[in-house]
C-alpha cells in the first residue's frame, strides 16, 4: 500500500463554522436586514406625506376659490346691514347669496386652532333677522398654519391691484375693498419641509368705488 504524502501548504481545513462565526454571521444580515427595511419604511412614508401634502393643497385651493366666489357676490345684508360686518386678522364676516332665493346669506370664515371653518346663518322670519344661535357651522380644511400670521388681510380704495399696504388693525369694515386670503397648510409639520401657501385678493363688487 502506497503512503500519500500531504503538503501542509495545502491542508485541507475539515473544521465547520465556529459558534462566534455563525453568530457574527447572524449579526451581520440582521444588520443589513434592518438597514433594508428602514429604507422601504422611509420610503414608503415619503410617498404618503407626499399624497396626503397633494390630497390637503387640493382641499385648501378649493376653499379658498369658494371664499373668492362668495366674497366677490357680497353686498348688503337682508335685513339692510353693511355688506362687510366685521374684517379680522383670522375672522371674517360678510354677507352673500349662497342659494336660489333673493336673500343673503351671513357667512363667517374663522380659524379654530389648525381648523378653518366656516359658518352660515339664513334671514329668516317676519321681520327679517339673522338668528346667530341657528348659525351652521362646517369644518373646510384642516393642518392650517396661519396659528401665528395673518389668515386674512385688507385694503382700502387706494389699492391699485399692484401695490399697495395692507390696513392695519383696527379695521374699519367701511373702509375695505379688497380683502386677501393666505392660506398657509401644512400636513405633518415634522416631514414637510415648509407650509404650503394659497394666496389671492379679491374686490367686493358691490363695495368697490374706484
Amino acid at each position: 500500500m502506497s503512503n500519500q504524502i500531504q503538503n501542509p501548504k495545502f491542508k485541507t481545513d475539515t473544521r465547520g463554522m465556529s459558534i462566534i462565526e455563525i453568530l457574527v454571521a447572524i449579526g451581520i444580515f440582521l444588520i443589513v436586514s434592518a438597514g433594508t427595511m428602514e429604507i422601504f419604511i422611509w420610503g414608503f412614508r415619503g410617498r404618503d406625506v407626499v399624497w396626503e401634502q397633494l390630497s390637503t393643497q387640493n382641499e385648501g385651493r378649493k376653499v379658498v376659490q369658494d371664499f373668492v366666489n362668495q366674497l366677490r357676490r357680497a353686498g348688503q345684508s337682508a335685513t339692510g346691514g353693511y355688506g362687510l360686518e366685521s374684517a379680522g386678522a383670522q375672522e371674517v364676516v360678510f354677507y352673500s347669496n349662497l342659494d336660489a332665493d333673493s336673500f343673503r346669506e351671513r357667512i363667517r370664515y374663522f380659524l379654530v386652532s389648525t381648523t378653518l371653518k366656516v359658518g352660515i346663518v339664513k334671514a329668516t322670519g317676519t321681520p327679517l333677522a339673522y338668528n346667530l344661535g341657528s348659525e351652521t357651522v362646517t369644518d373646510i380644511v384642516h393642518d392650517v398654519a396661519n396659528t401665528t400670521s395673518s389668515l386674512f388681510y385688507y385694503y382700502d380704495e387706494d389699492y391699485t391691484g399692484a401695490t399697495g399696504t395692507p390696513m392695519s388693525a383696527p379695521i374699519d369694515p367701511a373702509l375695505v375693498r379688497v380683502i386677501g386670503i393666505n392660506l398657509l397648510l401644512e400636513e405633518k409639520p415634522n416631514v414637510a419641509p415648509v407650509p404650503f401657501a394659497i394666496e389671492t385678493k379679491a374686490a367686493i363688487r358691490n363695495l368697490k368705488t374706484n
